[in-house]
């Protein structure tokens, strides 16, 4: 170091407060928090062990089924895939509720909330604050109390497919969805829409280019919640849907269930199958999900 580079340090040094100065030279002390490391491992392990005993049993053949359960298969047992493949139907199974799946996420996406968009600008007014407190009060109704209306009704209209399918996700989430979007729309500052209508834009154009745009992590909750739920679902589809060429993928898992209940390989190979396209599609979706949170965070 040099004389100059010296005395240019030591004049920086004497004109700052000392607290910065010992601030620099505090080594950085931050502890792991042990409890909660341990309490994130256990809580890991519920969901690690469970998948390790599918994926190694999907692999093993019928004799190498006994004992515990954990040991590694002598050889993999690919075609345990291919069998779960043909028995399930699983092309047919996938396209149902990859159609019913997309279809409720994006009319959720839509419907929802221009819905709640509606309410929380109006809320101050009687009607519309009883008509939050309604779908509110709809979130505590069990769904088999409203089963047999719902499944005869859905029949009258022609709508036991997957079309009536993608309604029903939309509109029984509507509660809780209005339920999150009303609270989130409410922290947006009017002056963005004042400012927007001023220059003359109207209620649509300010939902569409700064409403919507703005509820990116509240969409991106939404979002995953609904394709969870209508990708998982197997009540709905099997009250609603009257056909068996429309059967969803936890519906065919059921039947075949049934039909080859001892078979354990092909099952729990089946059961990889249908959980392999929505961990895809959450892995190469979660940088726009991030993306969504962290541009919430900075509004």
């Amino acid at each position: 170091m040099t004389a100059t580079s010296q005395s240019a340090s030591r004049r920086v040094l004497a004109d700052a407060r000392p607290d910065d100065v010992a601030q620099v030279h505090r080594p950085d002390r931050r502890q792991v928090n042990w409890w909660l490391t341990a309490l994130v491992a256990v809580c890991s392990l519920t969901v690690l062990i469970p998948l390790y005993l599918t994926v190694v049993t999907a692999l093993k053949t019928p004799d190498q089924l006994g004992g515990t359960g954990f040991g590694l298969p002598t050889s993999a047992r690919w075609e345990n895939f291919a069998e779960a493949w043909t028995l399930t139907s699983f092309p047919r199974a996938l396209l149902n509720t990859g159609l019913v799946t997309v279809g409720a996420v994006l009319l959720t996406l839509l419907t929802n909330s221009m819905v709640a968009y509606a309410i929380a600008r109006n809320l101050h007014r009687r009607f519309f604050k009883g008509l939050y407190l309604y779908f509110i009060a709809a979130l505590f109704v069990p769904f088999p109390i409203i089963m047999l209306p719902v499944v005869k009704q859905t029949a009258i209209l022609g709508l036991d497919n997957q079309l009536g399918l993608i309604l029903l996700y939309t509109v029984y989430g509507l509660s809780f969805n209005i339920f999150v979007y009303v609270a989130y729309i409410r922290s947006i500052p009017l002056e963005l829409e004042e400012a927007a209508l001023t220059d003359g834009a109207s209620t649509w154009t300010v939902f569409w280019r700064i409403i919507f745009p703005l509820l990116g992590p509240m969409n991106a909750t939404v979002g995953i919640l609904t394709c969870l739920w209508a990708w998982n679902d197997f009540m709905l589809p099997l009250v609603i849907l009257s056909e068996s060429s429309a059967q969803t993928l936890p519906l065919a898992q059921f039947i075949f269930q049934g039909q080859f209940n001892t078979n354990y390989s092909v099952a729990f190979a089946s059961y990889l199958m249908a959980m392999a396209p929505l961990l895809i599609v959450y892995i190469f979706a979660q940088r726009w999900v991030i993306s969504g949170v962290m541009r919430g965070s900075s509004k």
